[in-house]
């Protein structure tokens, strides 16, 4: 496995910079998003001189694009908000080979039509399913006319709120292009009675050999955010990366949910487990 990070955590005024922050804490891989570069995360157009740059400004620093963020609303109640973002995702698949990477990160989205990441009551009914896999759907035909895989992890407030669900929607995919986004945190539901490292271990045995990317944040009960950087809340970690190995693993760990002050002691935190 390798330590990365998500590129926006350090807010710069160039993609240089960028860059050059994540060189600069030891990390060799990143998880991008276009804000970086000063454009939308999902723009209508990029021109491919920009696509380039991207990569060669990456690579200069010996760092991997190990995916780049495609989020949008595959499930808003808006068919032609969901046709929009399929738009975008196609321009964005387009340039994912000239900025070096091939993994677009995905959301599978909420009926709340004005924010992606809220819970829905509508969330877990038939019409919120049939529109997120319909918009699944299209977006692989977009991977694979570009050969793109796509990512997406179980988020509590969305229609794939659970590891089954996620295993539900692979095998109705039936897609070598559609992969998983694993996430420790974003399992973690204090209503649940389950101990969490068996959530886990349910969540890897349902989903592991289809893991491209791992994400690196934590879990706590206290403050105004559920989630806090890796190593300062309630995920066992040594469990975490033991299943991340155990299912063969040996991709990006992408620290996010955190702020750049905190980014040195994750960093730490997340190779002395990887060294235990």
């Amino acid at each position: 496995m390798e330590l990365g990070i998500f590129a926006k955590t350090f807010a710069r005024r160039s993609v240089e910079q960028v860059f050059e922050a994540v060189h600069n804490h030891g990390l060799s891989c990143a998880q991008f998003n276009l804000s970086c570069a000063g454009l939308p995360s999902m723009p209508d157009r990029i021109d491919e001189n920009t696509a380039r740059m991207i990569g060669r400004e990456a690579r200069a620093r010996g760092i991997r694009l190990s995916a780049v963020s495609g989020t949008f609303n595959m499930a808003h109640p808006d068919e032609a908000h969901r046709c929009r973002g399929l738009r975008r995702l196609a321009v964005l698949a387009a340039i994912c080979g000239e900025m070096g990477t091939s993994v677009i990160t995905l959301c599978t989205g909420t009926r709340d039509p004005e924010h992606m990441w809220r819970r829905h009551a509508d969330n877990c009914s038939a019409a919120a399913w049939m529109a997120m896999a319909d918009t699944v759907g299209q977006a692989l035909q977009i991977a694979e006319a570009h050969k793109v895989t796509l990512a997406i992890e179980p988020e509590g407030a969305n229609i794939i709120s659970t590891a089954a669900k996620a295993r539900k929607l692979l095998l109705e995919m039936g897609s070598p292009y559609l992969k998983i986004v694993m996430d420790a945190a974003n399992l973690y539901d204090p209503r649940q009675t389950k101990p969490m490292n068996d959530v886990l271990s349910e969540a890897f045995h349902l989903l592991g050999e289809h893991i491209v990317i791992a994400h690196a944040k934590d879990v706590s009960l206290a403050g105004d955010s559920p989630f806090v950087a890796a190593g300062q809340g309630l995920i066992d970690y040594a469990h975490y990366v033991q299943l991340l190995r155990a299912h063969g693993f040996d991709g990006a760990l992408i620290l996010h949910g955190l702020s750049e002050e905190q980014v040195g002691d994750s960093v730490q935190f997340l190779r002395s487990q990887l060294q235990a």
